[in-house]
């Protein structure tokens, strides 16, 4: 499809997004679009127009975008039993704070809960294409977790499509409610992987942790959608994760990383509800993927989940908040 926008997907390997060559260059800076706090139409980003003006978050379509508003969206062509389809999608950045080369748990959690509301209420505008199926939040820390500048931020990518990743995951999500009666997610909780806590979320050791230090934030009451995220929950969720960015950042000696919002997708059927819980994943990024992993899927983890977990619980953090 030469420099346009593509998705194509096979039966063996499933969706991915194929992007135009440009965006290889990498972003050295972004274009002077603002976000002004709680008022964002959808797909537009109002702001004052004087770029002196303070500011203290910028929601931005990115300048290298993978996925293109401006593209119809069509059901795709299938060739054999693989399909081409338009890059239809939304693909912002959060510019996370004026502030340059400030890393997010230097804010305070009231700063960093207002990121995390950027999110909830640009998710909630995306809600409004009928054509989007699941939106992914991201945030790369560190050249070798991927990120392309300095400036801290974090992206979200809207998709016309559920990836085949997430499908997995509700599908294995659903199969333990149908053999249990219960949400897998609201089980993670034990003793020796828990690792901090706080009113309303808990921040643990996954029991099958892919990667070494490997830390899950997940909501201590059962929640679907992230979006729906209120102010308490919100601060107190920013505290934890202030916290948990901390204790890694001390231990694992400032880690790249990649932090991910896994939550349901938009159009999920109510039935769905029950066994669909949104958490926030954290990849300390210490070890390489090799080819067992990316042939086999199956990860070889050197680190017991729940050493990692002891070692974190103990991380002392001098004025920790």
């Amino acid at each position: 499809m030469g420099d346009l926008f593509a998705g194509q997907s096979t039966p063996a390997i499933g969706f991915q997004v194929q992007v135009r060559p440009e965006q290889l260059q990498g972003p050295n800076r972004v274009p002077v679009l603002r976000w002004s706090r709680a008022r964002v139409r959808a797909g537009d980003f109002p702001g004052p127009p004087d770029s002196t003006s303070e500011w203290r978050i910028r929601v931005i379509q990115n300048m290298y975008p993978a996925l293109s508003r401006q593209l119809d969206f069509t059901d795709g062509e299938s060739d054999g039993g693989s399909t081409a389809m338009p890059g239809f999608g939304f693909h912002d950045v959060v510019i996370e704070s004026p502030a340059h080369r400030v890393h997010l748990e230097d804010n305070s959690p009231a700063e960093i809960a207002d990121v995390l509301l950027a999110y909830s209420q640009r998710i909630e505008q995306i809600r409004e294409f009928d054509s989007i199926k699941y939106v992914q939040v991201f945030k790369n820390h560190g050249a070798s977790a991927g990120a392309s500048m300095s400036h801290p931020h974090s992206q979200i990518m809207a998709l016309p499509v559920i990836p085949s990743t997430v499908s997995a995951r509700l599908n294995s999500m659903k199969e333990y409610f149908v053999q249990t009666g219960n949400c897998c997610v609201c089980q993670v909780k034990r003793d020796d992987l828990l690792i901090d806590e706080s009113s309303h979320f808990m921040s643990v050791a996954p029991f099958a942790s892919t990667f070494p230090f490997e830390i899950w934030v997940v909501p201590r009451d059962h929640s679907s959608h992230f979006h729906v995220l209120d102010l308490e929950k919100a601060l107190d969720l920013a505290g934890l994760l202030k916290l948990i960015l901390i204790k890694m950042s001390l231990q694992l000696k400032d880690p790249p990383y990649n932090l991910m919002l896994h939550t349901a997708p938009l159009q999920v059927d109510s039935s769905d509800l029950p066994f669909t819980h949104w958490f926030i994943q954290i990849v300390p990024q210490l070890t390489q993927t090799g080819g067992f992993e990316l042939g086999t899927g199956c990860y070889i983890n050197p680190v017991f989940p729940e050493d990692a977990a002891k070692v974190l619980r103990e991380v002392r953090v001098p004025n920790q908040l």
